[in-house]
């Protein structure tokens, strides 16, 4: 059995990587989520196999265990925490990693090998495992809403930051040095474990999605940093493609949002600021009905549909398809805009829209969208905040300034759907739900745009008679 061992790694690593080509693409999408799991398979076995393992005991606890956490929540959790359980799957494994990283540091705590190649990867890993724990820790409170979304800063958050950084670097060189120092070791968790709740804290709900992404090329960092400390192959594979495809996707995130890693991981530019000038009470807010909603959709000649948080929440991505199909059929030429970041984790709304059957074709880039932003005749926006803000565009001292958005308002009339006039989850006024071109649909997104899709077939009061 231990020639399968070499097998397993090459095929497993065969497998993630056409995993990762195949899902970058809708249509190949679910043959790559198929090679990853069949790879994950392969891994498992070949690891189980090894001749190392002289005991199955603690090993099928740990899997039983595993298996009656994980199948509940694949089955069971709705699509809108997909971003929360992406977080603390970061948690649990970055957990795993530094944890290992730690039973190795014991065994190698000898003179014989201070200094050593061993060591200085094991710290490496340990770092990265530890911080990126309560780092996604600290993501998932926010996503979950039981930690404040907005940027949490104070006065001399980089100076302390750095300091906490700087301070955890020279206590692994101090015990990659000399390994027997294992009282510093608390020390060194404690200040990794700390780092990571800083480096988060600091950053707002709306650019959440980017911190995931980074968070998943740590936690891949530092799986393949362990693979180097225990001769794993297959670990080194696996880990640098987990980091450099988080890495890249980060690197998009940020290009797609006008930010940088420095103002990511640094700046708490996600701060919470003074919102539109002029109060609430002395702006007008139209209201509209689904009828005339449909009513004005029908007689467009073009329509951008804007999806966003809202419509992960009230699952109402079928809907949106009925409508699509209801608008389509009535030869409107009907768009969907996609941000970047809409919703709360990379290809959300894809995800969502995908699994409603809209042809991916005719899902557009904010970049492609917005030029012919003022030629649409209509635009409706469906639970959708930060995104389409012209805050973020006109005004330098908002929370999202400076973050590309869908310039919806810019269309010739705006519809949208949301439940109450609240600010999105940066918590930034928002000025488009006062222009006279807008009128909100208030109410649940799934009903709404239902009944919108009733009264375009000629199922309402009046509309199709």
């Amino acid at each position: 059995m231990d020639a399968f061992v070499p097998w397993s790694a090459i095929i497993a690593s065969g497998l993630f990587i056409l995993s990762l080509y195949w899902m970058s693409h809708p249509t190949t999408a679910r043959r790559g989520v198929r090679a990853g799991e069949v790879g994950m398979l392969v891994a498992i076995l070949g690891a189980l196999v090894h001749h190392e393992v002289v005991s199955y005991d603690l090993i099928l606890i740990a899997m039983v265990a595993g298996t009656a956490v994980g199948v509940p929540m694949a089955l069971l959790m709705p699509m809108t925490a997909i971003p929360q359980r992406t977080a603390i799957s970061h948690a649990f494994g970055a957990l795993a990693v530094g944890l290992i990283g730690a039973a190795e540091y014991y065994k190698h705590a000898r003179p014989e090998f201070a200094g050593g190649f061993v060591l200085w990867t094991l710290m490496f890993e340990m770092l990265l495992g530890f911080l990126t724990c309560t780092a996604s820790v600290v993501a998932f409170g926010k996503l979950q809403e039981l930690l404040p979304g907005k940027a949490l800063v104070f006065p001399g958050q980089r100076i302390v930051n750095g300091g906490v950084a700087l301070a955890a670097l020279v206590v692994a060189v101090l015990i990659a040095l000399d390994p027997t120092r294992t009282a510093l070791f608390p020390l060194f968790v404690a200040l990794a474990l700390a780092f990571g709740v800083l480096l988060v804290i600091p950053i707002g709900g709306a650019d959440m999605p980017t911190v995931i992404a980074l968070l998943n090329s740590y936690a891949g960092l530092a799986a393949s940093a362990m693979g180097f400390a225990l001769g794993n192959k297959l670990l080194i594979v696996a880990g640098a493609l987990d980091g450099a495809s988080g890495f890249i996707l980060a690197v998009i995130m940020c290009k797609a949002m006008n930010r940088s890693f420095a103002n990511v991981m640094f700046g708490g530019f996600g701060a919470v600021a003074a919102g539109a000038a002029g109060g609430k009470d002395d702006r007008v807010v139209r209201s509209a009905s689904a009828e005339e909603a449909a009513m004005q959709m029908e007689n467009a000649s073009s329509v951008v549909i804007i999806p966003g948080y809202g419509m992960a929440v009230s699952q109402a991505q079928h809907k949106v398809s009925e409508l699509y199909q209801a608008l389509t059929k009535k030869g409107v030429d009907v768009k969907f805009a996609i941000h970047p970041v809409a919703g709360r984790m990379p290809g959300h709304m894809n995800v969502l829209l995908a699994e409603a059957n809209v042809p991916y074709e005719q899902l557009v880039e904010l970049d492609d969208v917005n030029p012919d932003m003022p030629q649409t005749d209509v635009a409706l926006i469906i639970g959708a905040n930060d995104t389409i803000n012209p805050a973020a565009r006109d005004d330098p001292k908002c929370g999202i300034a400076g973050m590309p958005i869908i310039e919806a308002d810019r269309a010739k009339s705006v519809f949208v759907i949301k439940r109450s006039m609240a600010s999105g989850f940066a918590g930034v006024d928002n000025p488009i739900y006062f222009n006279s071109n807008t009128q909100m649909l208030f109410g649940d997104a799934k009903e709404m745009v239902g009944s919108i899709a009733k009264e375009l077939a000629g199922g309402g009061s009046g509309l199709g008679h």
